[in-house]
């Protein structure tokens, strides 16, 4: 262990004081004094402050996460930012290999320190970070608060719950602002009531309502019962606000909001029928240029889910935004991407991880009506580090020790053939369910594989007497780690989606070969304009079982 100086001694003592930093017999352990004395300790530097997070796929409770050993980039994204992993990342960063942040950051060694220093991220251990972060900036006032998305889907309760619980947990981390991707997925009319629900604003400048909805009666009368939402403008066809203005410590920021561009190609568009989506470049173009004419903004900032290859791109081509925090791609990013813009330009391109892993800081130094300067510090959530928000706590135990909001559920609950609600039984008592003990670190995200989809596919192959199993390529999912027990619920963060199903077919070898060209064409094109997102679709390993 590296050895602690006295003024690292100091301040984590100063830690334990303001509760913010919980002390345990081995926190001298966890972390290098370097990691300790930088950590949490992050005075603001500038007048304003940016809080973001983005696809913690509602993860409410601290997890194991082992991110990439594979992440291909294409293209000029071949060798750069973000698809760096392992020790050419640590090395970009400057990261100490074996730190506490390189156990956030990459997958090396990842068993052994995962025991070492324990689950990451949590909405309670969350909640006390961000609360951190306002309070060092002078308070909340001079801060705004960001969620790029994926935020209301990826567990079994928000399935159950029709991502109610994920508004209410949003609602407690004080969010904002948002925008979306999996959303989505919940019915357009669901999407619209946990909109009205959720006390930030959601923003997104690319979803346009679709022709032939405009001339429908039953659309109007579907967000007249939402009080308007998905209707921003009727006569543009424009479902939702692109974009706001918020005066944070005398300086005004205007926020765009980017919802999933691909989101009709990668989800069923038959949950949201009567919206189309899109890049939209040149409605940025002109939707930047319109604000800095009629609001003379401090700085802009675009809240995207894009992808981080599809973000560094677009801020090449447009200018006057002046920071991007995005999402959708997973990438814990630790340091920031300087692009340079069309007019000469600095655009900072930011991405935030998953799984609630990370919280990004970002301070504007904003002066005579100009960004002077920006600072950007992407902070790990470590579970043994940080005390749970006691109300957060108390909201997510309410949750699982009964059925949430009955109410609700069961205006929502009727496409559900089986529902905790209906069986008379408690969450917790379904997702603690031990089913089986894993032999070996159990993950989902990578290129081309993941031991967990191996398994999901290894297990449908078995069900369905199949010479072969596929399923897709999602990012979401946690990591369990080798002679833990597999629990209902890590099933759950693998499978919980609305629209799943298995089915068996007749293949040809050419129709196999079709599929998975055809996929690996929309996730590696060299124009990140043209991805769709996702990794591999995944399949059984054809020579281990001699097909």
């Amino acid at each position: 262990m590296t050895k602690l100086n006295r003024r690292t001694i100091l301040k984590l003592i100063g830690f334990a004081a303001t509760g913010t930093l919980a002390v345990r017999n081995d926190i001298l352990e966890l972390a290098n004094a370097e990691s300790l004395e930088t950590l949490y300790d992050i005075p603001i530097k500038g007048s304003v402050r940016v809080l973001h997070t983005t696809d913690t796929h509602a993860q409410l409770l601290p997890v194991y996460y082992r991110e990439p050993n594979v992440n291909l980039g294409v293209g000029e994204a071949k060798g750069q930012l973000p698809h760096l992993v392992g020790r050419a990342l640590l090395d970009r960063a400057g990261i100490e290999p074996g730190s506490i942040e390189s156990y956030a950051y990459t997958n090396l060694d990842f068993e052994t320190n995962a025991r070492k220093y324990g689950r990451m991220g949590g909405f309670a251990q969350i909640k006390t970070l961000l609360d951190r972060m306002r309070a060092q900036a002078g308070g909340i006032e001079n801060t705004l608060t960001m969620d790029g998305g994926d935020l209301w889907q990826g567990s079994a309760t928000a399935l159950w719950t029709r991502g109610v619980d994920m508004v209410d947990a949003s609602n407690l981390l004080d969010v904002n602002i948002m925008t979306g991707h999996w959303e989505f997925t919940y019915h357009e009319e669901e999407f619209l009531a946990n909109l009205k629900r959720f006390k930030g604003e959601f923003l997104s400048q690319n979803i346009r309502i679709k022709e032939d909805s405009l001339f429908d009666d039953s659309y109007f009368e579907m967000t007249d019962r939402y009080g308007g939402l998905g209707l921003f403008d009727e006569d543009e066809g424009i479902a939702f606000k692109p974009y706001t203005s918020r005066v944070i410590a005398g300086r005004k920021i205007c926020v765009i909001g980017q919802a999933f561009p691909r989101t009709a190609n990668a989800n069923p568009q038959g949950f949201f029928p009567d919206w189309s989506f899109g890049i939209r470049e040149e409605e940025m173009i002109a939707l930047v240029h319109t604000i800095q004419e009629t609001e003379a903004p401090d700085a802009i900032i675009l809240l995207s889910h894009n992808g981080m290859d599809v973000d560094l791109k677009l801020a090449s081509r447009v200018n006057g935004i002046d920071a991007i925090f995005g999402g959708h791609t997973h990438d814990g990013v630790p340091v920031p991407i300087n692009v340079t813009t069309p007019d000469g330009g600095t655009c900072m391109v930011t991405n935030a991880g998953t799984n609630g892993k990370f919280v990004g800081v970002m301070d504007f130094d904003i002066d005579e009506g100009e960004v002077k300067g920006m600072q950007y510090h992407l902070v790990p959530v470590f579970e043994k580090l940080l005390d749970a928000d006691p109300g957060v706590a108390s909201f997510i135990s309410t949750l699982r020790g009964q059925a949430y909001d009955d109410q609700v559920i069961e205006s929502r609950a009727e496409a559900f053939e089986v529902n905790p609600l209906r069986l008379g039984r408690k969450y917790d008592a379904i997702l603690t369910e031990k089913l089986a003990k894993s032999d070996r670190v159990l993950f989902r995200r990578g290129n081309f594989m993941g031991t967990w989809d191996q398994l999901i596919c290894d297990a449908i192959r078995h069900e369905y007497g199949a010479d072969i199993s596929l399923s897709p390529g999602f990012r979401w999912g946690t990591s369990v780690l080798s002679g833990e027990w597999i629990t209902m619920e890590d099933v759950m963060t693998q499978t919980a989606m609305t629209y799943g199903e298995t089915y068996v077919q007749d293949m040809t070898g050419e129709n196999l070969l079709t599929v998975l060209e055809s996929v690996a064409d929309n996730l590696f094109d060299p124009d990140p304009y043209f991805q769709s997102g996702g990794d591999m679709v995944r399949g059984v390993d054809f020579q281990r079982h001699g097909k």
